[in-house]
């Protein structure tokens, strides 16, 4: 039987395929980097579990599945139960999983970064109940732009010029050996407050040197790793760069910086910006609710002119496909909802009144497909 053929329309869908460079995801349904904490052995490999977790939300429709942020360092890692790529050897280790999810009908994206000052913090496997790993317990000193401390850590040691430049050539290795795992995006993680955005933001990041003070400066590492990873992936690799938006804290770190950093880094090679916000402070005020973050990545395709995704508290179908349809993003990233049900993207297709055979069900799930008379 064919495929049920789409009228043109001018607006996208949800169900409509979006290319970057030279890589297609099926859909507009994205699976962000949430961090798992489950690398038990402490030695950046993924497990067992990792495949599960990723192929899984292949199966259930995502277009692209986006590996949870891979440290570019041992001392890049969040915690030490975090994925890594810092080494050759690793490798090998994540080419089952990334074929798994291709086989799958999804692209595979991950996400690199380097904690900086928010890094050696405890995961649920090993419970120090302070909230960060001592050296003696496997945990290491933590560095940032400035030797401020996020609250409830420990005082990051202050990097110097020669150490960000060896930072920004750990990004462009890890980046190639992602590359020879098989993965297709690549994502810079400048979100949160790790180590990128603690650069980017005035209120953290104190230098007087070339990567500190004017905007320009501040954003300088983004740039150069941006820069380093372009150089030695393939060209029709897509570049993506997740940002925060905002800190949500008067004098630091705002939409309008982002929307400057979003069009430095499109004449840098980079493909999309990923939209969230926070991370940067603590115990800041946030307007927690459904779409809170989407009118940032609105104001960031508009201004810039580049390509968005939005995510935080998407969790219907009508309102990721309205956010998709409206132009407020080019893409929905579906994160904890996922974790809940790993084929939201099939359900959202029959609650949207797609036609099943253009969902992307897996042959061997057919007919358990979603029809009316499903509860």
């Amino acid at each position: 039987m064919s495929k049920t053929k789409r009228k043109t329309e001018d607006k996208p869908t949800l169900f409509t395929p979006m290319t970057l460079r030279g890589v297609t995801a099926r859909n507009r349904i994205w699976m962000p980097p949430m961090d798992t904490y489950s690398v038990f052995d402490m030695d950046g490999r993924p497990t067992n579990f990792h495949y599960q977790h990723y192929v899984s939300r292949a199966m259930g429709g995502f277009g692209l599945i986006i590996f949870e942020a891979t440290a570019v360092a041992p001392e890049g890692r969040i915690s030490p139960c975090d994925l890594g790529l810092w080494d050759d050897a690793q490798i090998d280790s994540y080419r089952w999983i990334v074929d798994g999810v291709k086989k799958a009908g999804a692209v595979a994206g991950i996400q690199l970064n380097h904690a900086g000052r928010k890094g050696s913090t405890d995961c649920f496997s090993l419970r120090t109940k302070t909230g960060y790993v001592p050296p003696e317990k496997g945990g290491w000193q933590t560095v940032a732009p400035s030797d401020i401390a996020f609250e409830g850590l420990p005082t990051p040691r202050a990097l110097s010029v020669d150490e960000i430049h060896e930072i920004v050539n750990r990004f462009r290795d890890a980046a190639w050996r992602a590359m020879q795992a098989g993965f297709d995006v690549i994502e810079i993680h400048a979100a949160h407050g790790y180590l990128l955005s603690e650069f980017l933001d005035p209120l953290v990041n104190t230098r007087d040197d070339e990567y500190g003070g004017s905007l320009e400066n501040r954003m300088r590492i983004v740039v150069e790793v941006a820069d380093a990873i372009r150089s030695v992936i393939r060209d029709d690799m897509p570049l993506f760069v997740r940002i925060s938006a905002t800190d949500w804290a008067e004098g630091g770190w705002d939409v309008n910086q982002s929307v400057e950093l979003a069009k430095v880094l499109k004449q840098h090679g980079v493909d999309l910006v990923d939209v969230s916000t926070g991370g940067i402070l603590p115990n800041v005020k946030i307007p927690v609710k459904p779409n809170y973050q989407v009118p940032f990545a609105k104001q960031i395709r508009k201004k810039a002119d580049v390509p968005v995704t939005a995510v935080g508290l998407i969790t219907k179908p009508k309102q990721a496909a309205e956010i998709v349809a409206k132009g407020e993003a080019d893409a929905v990233e579906i994160g904890r909802a996922a974790l809940r049900e790993p084929y939201w993207p099939l359900r959202a297709g029959f609650k949207l009144g797609e036609p099943t055979d253009i969902l992307p069900y897996p042959p061997q799930y057919v007919r358990g497909a979603w029809h009316k008379s499903s509860k």
